[in-house]
């Protein structure tokens, strides 16, 4: 009597472009002991489908609308036994890279490379190892230290979470009530919001806040 195979491990697959999703989706498939089993165009969309559907790993992009990979991961990270979390990126970048670990992720993963590493990624995190691609590890570090012997800013997290959710409503060109209303605070509490990051970050006006925010992953270049 042959062996039964375990269940296949359940995914969840978030990205603000379709197409990616669905390329995603047919790397994840080949492989018999992996199923995508609930997709998101946003990372609201992604924590609110966690809610529903029963999923043993979530896959982020890291730049997506309304709310980044990396916020929902920090929401995902919170819930009382989270999955294991994969981030998606265009880019070897280094604040994406230390900010994906920071907020509990498992994996770093560049799409360029996916066929090749997302299905071994996966594998990885279901082990509860932390998987890198190569590469990207290297030129991540390699631009790091060369930043720092340069005696250049290496950029770090200075915000808190709320002020990460205001400046990413700046960056995207949402007025003081519009963001009050999206956020259920008030437009005075914007106002402090976004005097202390300016402050926080030693910036003058919107659009040195939106390089930042791109920077940070909080929005899309």
């Amino acid at each position: 009597m042959s062996e039964e195979r375990p269940a296949p491990t359940r995914i969840l697959l978030a990205d603000d472009h379709a197409l990616v999703r669905r390329g995603v989706r047919l790397i994840l498939e080949r492989e018999p002991d992996l199923v995508v089993v609930a997709e998101a165009g946003d990372g609201a969309e992604a924590v609110a489908l966690l809610r529903e559907v029963e999923v043993d790993l979530v896959v982020l992009d890291i730049a997506m609308p309304r709310m980044t990979g990396l916020q929902a991961a920090r929401e995902i990270a919170r819930r009382r036994e989270p999955p294991p979390i994969l981030m998606l990126s265009m880019h070897d970048n280094e604040q994406y890279f230390f900010e994906a670990l920071r907020v509990g992720a498992s994996g770093y993963v560049l799409k360029s490379v996916a066929d090749e590493d997302l299905v071994e990624a996966c594998r990885a995190a279901m082990r509860g190892e932390t998987f890198v691609y190569p590469g990207a590890m290297s030129a991540l570090v390699v631009d790091y230290l060369g930043r720092l012997r340069r005696g250049e800013n290496v950029p770090s997290t200075v915000l808190t979470e709320r002020e990460d959710q205001v400046l990413k409503l700046i960056a995207e060109g949402a007025s003081s009530k519009e963001i009050a209303a999206a956020l259920t605070i008030s437009i005075k509490t914007v106002e402090r919001h976004r005097a202390n990051i300016l402050a926080r970050l030693g910036m003058r006006d919107r659009t040195q806040l939106t390089r930042y925010a791109i920077r940070a992953g909080l929005i899309e270049p």
